[in-house]
């Protein structure tokens, strides 16, 4: 089994980022199967959500963790965090504990359904992905599991935007595959109202190439409509490293 509790790791969004993994699954549980997933092959692409982690067992992992320096306390990890059920507990207790600004980096895929909305909403920053603007290309793009439709998850962000008090990021993975899409996106992006917009490209070792530098600037000025669009090259300190969750827990004393 792999680390609950790993990092922190650098992150160009959120600083130093102490992850939280719920899942904490040998194989990814995801709902995606995304082309540029750095975690590989989704296997059983799967919608129904389940405890992974008791929460007793989350207490003990954080108050070993208590204390190490980060900017945001991340749910992220080996798949998707809202397919844990207990998410909204695992957010307070991490309050609670910690003491920090927490994360939580969603594919969006279950924000149509209002439990998950309810859980998300406990969290301070919500990093919600968006690589297409019509089903065609989110099926090519993030190739999800059945039954899940492009439009349900527009209008489940759309519902969690009305009542969410916190910071609502737009995270957006360009490839070539999407590329020429760049302005329906920008589009699609603005009916959202985000805080922030995150242009990213696949900079972790995958089987898809990242755009250039130029590449992803051209799409930068197709959103130049929004505000808060921040573009990973511009970034102080870019993700470029592959994130390796058995070796990321540093001890205290080395901090």
């Amino acid at each position: 089994m792999r680390p609950i509790i790993y990092g922190p790791v650098p992150s160009w969004r959120l600083g130093r980022s102490l992850g939280i993994d719920l899942l904490n699954s040998v194989d990814k549980v995801c709902s995606f199967d995304c082309i540029y997933c750095q975690l590989g092959k989704t296997v059983n692409p799967a919608i129904e959500r389940g405890e992974f982690i008791s929460l007793s067992k989350l207490i003990r992992e954080m108050e070993k963790a208590k204390g190490i320096p980060a900017d945001h306390v991340t749910f992220s990890g080996t798949g998707e965090p809202t397919m844990a059920n207990n998410l909204s507990q695992a957010i307070e207790l991490a309050k609670d504990i910690f003491h920090l600004p927490t994360a939580v980096l969603t594919n969006s895929s279950l924000m149509s359904r209002e439990d998950v909305r309810y859980d998300l909403a406990r969290a301070d920053v919500v990093v919600a992905k968006l690589d297409a603007h019509e089903q065609e290309l989110f099926q090519q793009m993030n190739r999800p599991a059945a039954g899940i439709l492009f439009s349900e998850i527009i209008e489940g962000i759309i519902e969690f935007r009305k009542r969410f008090k916190g910071k609502l990021s737009l995270q957006v993975m360009f490839t070539a595959d999407n590329r020429e899409f760049s302005r329906e996106i920008a589009s699609l992006a603005e009916t959202l109202f985000p805080d922030e917009v995150q242009l990213n490209t696949p900079l972790r070792p995958c089987a898809v190439q990242p755009l250039s530098p130029e590449e992803m600037l051209s799409v930068k000025d197709d959103f130049r409509r929004l505000r808060g669009v921040v573009m990973v090259y511009e970034a102080d300190r870019p993700e470029v490293a592959p994130l390796n969750l058995e070796n990321t827990l540093h001890r205290r004393e080395k901090l």
